[in-house]
């Protein structure tokens, strides 16, 4: 069994039997503490998490030494200011060896909030709706759809104003490959297309019908 602990600022990580050196706790030599701070226990596939602390969980070590980290040497200086300084510093230390971990009894009630958790991950069910949609659109009998773009060649729809990489796609998925396509548009399929893609009046705004017959002249 391991067990995550807060103790000076940091977070360790620990099982029965690891020596660790830690910041500095006010102990002796030889005697016994015990850390309250457990975030975490697991064992194998059972973790219990706190929030932010485990109620009744500890961590039992006892302390080998107290003692200084190797020093680390500061330096500030500042070019052609004749400006030098040097410092030195060490860190000082507890080295403790973990003896036990407490758990306090929560393994229950953690199991519980995990199995609670799994079910929000649904994302996949909210898309079908959406597919649906457009589906029963694509059988509408005045909509000139089709089932693939003639000879494997689409138009370039981005190019209409306001048309995008994503609208586009749309379009695709509803049949609607050509500028001609758009330009034979009647009011009642243009007020359809609006509807099934939510467009809220975009193609007769932007003048789609136009754009597409202008396109189908240029490449006269």
């Amino acid at each position: 069994m391991y067990a995550v602990f807060k103790t000076g600022g940091k977070q360790y990580r620990a099982t029965a039997g690891d020596i660790l050196k830690v910041e500095k706790i006010e102990a002796e030599t030889g005697s016994t503490i015990d850390l309250d701070n457990v975030l975490m226990v697991g064992e194998g596939s059972d973790v219990q998490v706190g929030s932010p602390y485990l109620e009744g969980a500890s961590v039992t070590a006892k302390v080998l030494e107290q003692g200084r980290h190797d020093k680390i040497m500061i330096i500030k200086f500042q070019r052609r200011k004749h400006h030098r300084k040097q410092m030195g510093h060490r860190q000082y230390y507890t080295c403790i060896q973990i003896e036990d971990v407490v758990t306090g009894g929560k393994k229950a009630s953690k199991k519980t909030v995990a199995k609670k958790a799994a079910p929000k991950k649904t994302p996949a069910k909210k898309a079908a709706p959406k597919k649906a949609a457009a589906k029963v659109a694509t059988d509408a009998p005045t909509l000139r759809f089709l089932d693939a773009a003639i000879d494997g060649k689409a138009d370039d729809l981005k190019k209409i104003s306001g048309v995008g990489p994503v609208l586009e796609g749309k379009l695709n998925d509803l049949g609607i490959y050509h500028y001609s396509q758009i330009a034979a548009f009647t009011a009642e399929e243009i007020a359809q297309v609006d509807e099934v893609l939510n467009f809220k009046g975009r193609i007769d705004r932007d003048d789609w019908v136009g754009q597409a017959k202008a396109f189908i002249a240029d490449a006269k």
